[in-house]
């Protein structure tokens, strides 16, 4: 393997664990950012654009 084709494979190989972590980043965020909405829900907080919703 020349020093260019290991230069390549490095390279795309940072940038797919780069991609993995920040896959894995947003995914974990996601679960917490539903997690934190249920508890808001459970407490009674609703959003302002529900007030349209209530009779």
């Amino acid at each position: 393997m020349s020093a260019h084709a290991l230069y390549v494979a490095a390279a795309y190989g940072i940038t797919a664990i780069a991609l993995a972590g920040l896959i894995g980043w947003i995914l974990l965020d996601q679960q917490a950012r539903k997690r934190e909405l249920a508890e808001l829900e459970a407490a009674g907080v609703r959003r302002r654009s529900d007030k349209m919703a209530k009779p």
